[in-house]
């Protein structure tokens, strides 16, 4: 077994300078640690979070429209991050997704890209995720 690797390679200095309070990044992953992660890092940008253990809490979310961005982890129990973004489209709700994973394969890489903003193999650098939301959301 290979050791685990860091979720964020670096943190940029600016990373706390964005004003983007209104805007709510939905994170849903199985991993505890990349959701505390993720959620320090956006909340310190700026950004409202809400996390999600998996695609089925996600999808018992009374408004999911509330959320202007993704971050959506590829392989989870249950249903995957791809069926789950199948389940949105279902249900004509449209909201940006940036995919993670850390299986990183073509296959995957290749889905990933056809149907989300951005497609981001973990370990990921802060910088990253951020350019990825900023894009997502609009460049707002």
């Amino acid at each position: 077994m290979k050791p685990r690797q860091p979720l964020l390679m670096h943190v940029p200095a600016e990373a706390g300078t964005y004003n983007r309070v209104s805007t709510v990044i939905g994170i849903v992953d199985d991993d505890a640690s990349v959701l505390r992660a993720l959620r320090r890092l956006l909340g310190g940008a700026g950004f409202a979070v809400k996390t999600f253990e998996s695609a089925e809490e996600f999808l018992s979310l009374e408004h999911p429209k509330t959320i202007q961005c993704l971050v959506l982890d590829v392989h989870m129990p249950g249903l995957s991050g791809f069926e789950l973004q199948e389940r949105l489209t279902a249900t004509q709700i449209s909201i940006p997704i940036i995919f993670i994973t850390a299986n990183d394969d073509a296959p995957t890489r290749e889905r990933a890209q056809q149907g989300g903003v951005a497609y981001l193999p973990k370990p990921f650098d802060a910088k990253s995720l951020l350019a990825a939301i900023r894009k997502a959301i609009g460049g707002a």
